[in-house]
């Protein structure tokens, strides 16, 4: 059996009572470590916490791992339990919907442990989960690459009033670009978080670019920082106001707020620019 089991967002205590015992039955047991992070994570007894938690040694897997290497878990899995660990739930990212079809077309069993993600948590500040139109990646921009196809999406959401969550870059184990031009042993850049306060500023320099006034400084949006951790930051304002907002360490992501209904209103207010979050 391959269980892919949700940690949720805060810490080791968020795994559910089902997706523990999935794990104290497993023979070996997987972390995804790039598409995302617990709050310990970035810790370095993170792991530790973890194993000690489990009683068990955690094996982390990298992208490489899970996008080049992930046929020689799943053949374990075909006689082992083997579990697989993903921060947040499991269907957060597309990369594990491809390691359930390749492990049902080889005949593993799979059981999915589902647990909280961003998609839901950022319901937190009151913004009602069913006014959200499509999610959009924010990616770090570099001198050559500046790719901006979230705008239409954007566009498109804001022009049926609806909120949008930008999920913000991760850059984890990225091979360096002399590396993969020199060929052999792979070189890797040091991880890369984005901030709300860089996604606002590439935001408006796709908007200054385009120029459909879809959205601009005075555009109502709402910061998070750490959801579901003890510490997490939640602050809502114009883009302007949170440009300058620290919202300290990783993970971030941002909510474009469309139209609003009182309810929402009333909830954002006790997060509003200026006030305690």
């Amino acid at each position: 059996m391959l269980y892919i089991i949700g940690l949720g967002l805060g810490d080791e205590r968020d795994i559910t009572l089902r997706g523990l015992e999935a794990v104290k039955k497993s023979q070996k047991i997987y972390m995804e470590a790039y598409t995302s992070l617990l709050s310990f994570g970035l810790s370095s007894d993170g792991l530790s916490n973890l194993e000690k938690f489990y009683g068990k040694p955690i094996t982390l897997a990298d992208r490489e791992m899970v996008e080049e290497k992930a046929g020689a878990m799943i053949e374990e899995a075909i006689d082992n339990d083997i579990a697989f660990l993903v921060v947040g739930d499991p269907f957060g990212a597309t990369t594990h919907s491809d390691l359930v079809v390749r492990a049902k077309k080889l005949g593993v069993k799979v059981e999915v442990v589902h647990n909280a993600s961003v998609m839901n948590a950022v319901g937190i500040c009151g913004l009602q989960l069913y006014h959200y139109g499509e999610t959009v990646s924010i990616p770090f921009f570099t001198e050559t690459w500046r790719p901006d196809s979230f705008y239409e999406k954007i566009k498109k959401n804001r022009a049926l009033g609806l909120h949008t969550l930008c999920l913000l870059d991760i850059r984890v184990k990225e091979p360096t670009f002399e590396s993969l031009c020199r060929g052999g042993k792979k070189q890797y850049e040091p991880p890369r978080y984005m901030s709300v306060n860089t996604a606002i500023e590439q935001l408006l320099e796709v908007q200054q670019k385009r120029g459909d006034s879809v959205y601009g400084e005075e555009t109502e949006c709402v910061g998070f920082a750490r959801l579901g951790a003890e510490d997490q930051k939640i602050v809502s304002g114009t883009m302007k106001q949170l440009e300058g907002v620290d919202f300290g360490a990783p993970l971030h992501c941002l909510v474009i707020v469309g139209k609003t209904h009182p309810v929402e209103e009333e909830m954002l207010e006790f997060y509003k620019y200026g006030t305690a979050s």
